[in-house]
């Protein structure tokens, strides 16, 4: 029998399921991206860190700070590699054997570089879309009207 897993995912949150031949979705793990690392927020709201480097010239009153863009995607890659070898595993020990990738495209660009051969492979079908927020007989409903829609 063929199992079949679904990965919803944006750049903060991904959920795996595993549909089952009567289309009925289980879950099987939720990550969560840590944002907290990125905003310099702590748990409490209190700033940490520094917005990025300060330059500035001996009676100077200016500033320049680096953009932390470079920051977040590097974080959001990491991410992606997390979901990416939590998948490459699961192929490889026959967890699974086909794979949908439902992501933002953000995500989908940074995800499928980092599947392996066999994870490449076993995958169906990718989707563009964002369903990280929907639950229950929504979800159901919008991966079924995804996955019936032509490649």
């Amino acid at each position: 029998m063929e199992k079949t897993w679904i990965l919803i995912a944006n750049g903060e949150r991904a959920r795996c399921f595993e549909r089952a031949p009567d289309h009925a979705l289980t879950e099987l793990t939720d990550f969560v991206f840590p944002r907290a690392s990125l905003t310099g927020q702590a748990e409490g709201g209190a700033l940490t860190g520094t917005a990025g480097k300060g330059h500035g010239r001996t009676g100077h009153a200016g500033t320049q700070f680096e953009p932390k863009t470079q920051t977040d995607d590097k974080a959001r890659a990491s991410f992606a590699r997390q979901l990416a070898d939590y998948l490459n595993d699961s192929v490889a020990t026959h967890r699974c054997n086909a794979l949908v990738l439902m992501t933002s495209s953000q995500m989908l660009g940074e995800l499928k570089p980092c599947l392996s051969a066999a994870a490449q492979k076993a995958l169906k079908r990718s989707v563009t879309g964002d369903l990280t927020q929907f639950t229950g007989p929504e979800l159901k409903k919008r991966v079924d009207r995804a996955l019936e829609l032509p490649d």
